[in-house]
């Protein structure tokens, strides 16, 4: 009966692949190429700019933005490419590229602007422009965990997909992971109004590079654990078909996966950081 349930879920995903004269992939692609340049400007504005802003360089948060968004890119070309032709050119996919590039040239617009600036992008909302920036930032952030679901739910319905078992497994269930546990997470920073939980002291120890705290509660490594389940679990499924393991072993991956995330996340929201000084 499960099953069944499931093959009808499949069929009436066919909503999604009204066919289009464009292909998702070469957005994709597209997408990963630009954010590459941007990771490369970014870099580069990061040596050349010594400004700070709150403890740290103002073009930091642009530069990691842009290696997200590299990574992000990336990843959904490689999955968009192991689907069949239909699916690639479907308005489904096509409509979620479209909205992801909106939201990708956006973002780093914005964050880049209040870099130059040197004013902070994310919980400001010191004025009226800024609140109403940051909220089209989460609506941004919105629009591109609903194609990482688009794509992940083309991946699971697509009969004709190149895929493997085990990895068309671990993509269904990284994606779907990496989109609930990050609108759960990313709702608690926005509620929050920041990324701490407790006031670190002005000398406060952070983990190099990507400037945790060591001292009190970040959500911050939540987060980003929650955006990579999307990496980490395809990687798995590689794996499992490569040395024939057992569909089982995905989902234990993605239940351990899931919860460690949980409970860093829990941790955090007590106070507690992910690793101490």
């Amino acid at each position: 009966m499960f099953y069944a349930q499931l093959d009808r879920l499949r069929t009436a995903t066919g909503v999604l692949i009204v066919p289009s004269r464009f292909d998702a992939i070469i957005g994709f692609q597209r997408l990963t190429l630009t954010a590459i340049g941007m990771v490369a400007l970014t870099l580069g504005m990061l040596l050349l700019d010594g400004r700070m802003l709150d403890g740290e360089p103002v073009w930091l948060k642009p530069f990691k933005f842009a290696v997200s968004f590299a990574i992000l890119f990336a990843t959904l070309t490689w999955a968009a490419g192991r689907l069949s032709t239909l699916w690639r050119t479907s308005w489904g996919l096509v409509g979620a590229a479209a909205a992801s590039a909106a939201a990708f040239f956006f973002e780093m617009a914005y964050i880049g602007a209040q870099a130059a600036r040197q004013e902070p992008s994310h919980f400001n909302e010191t004025t009226p422009f800024h609140e109403m920036m940051y909220g089209f930032m989460g609506t941004g952030a919105t629009a591109l965990m609903l194609t990482v679901g688009i794509v992940g739910v083309a991946a699971w319905a697509d009969r004709d997909a190149h895929l493997q078992p085990r990895l068309r497994l671990s993509i269904v269930l990284g994606f779907f992971l990496t989109v609930v546990l990050t609108f759960w997470v990313a709702g608690e920073l926005a509620g929050n109004g920041g990324r701490y939980i407790g006031v670190p002291s002005p000398q406060a120890a952070k983990l190099p590079i990507l400037g945790w705290s060591m001292e009190v509660g970040d959500l911050r490594p939540a987060h980003f654990f929650s955006l990579h389940a999307m990496q980490f679990l395809p990687l798995f499924g590689w794996l499992a078909d490569r040395y024939d393991l057992s569909s089982r072993m995905v989902w234990i991956a993605a239940l351990f996966y899931a919860s460690f995330n949980v409970m860093i996340f829990l941790k955090a929201l007590q106070g507690v950081p992910l690793i101490s000084a």
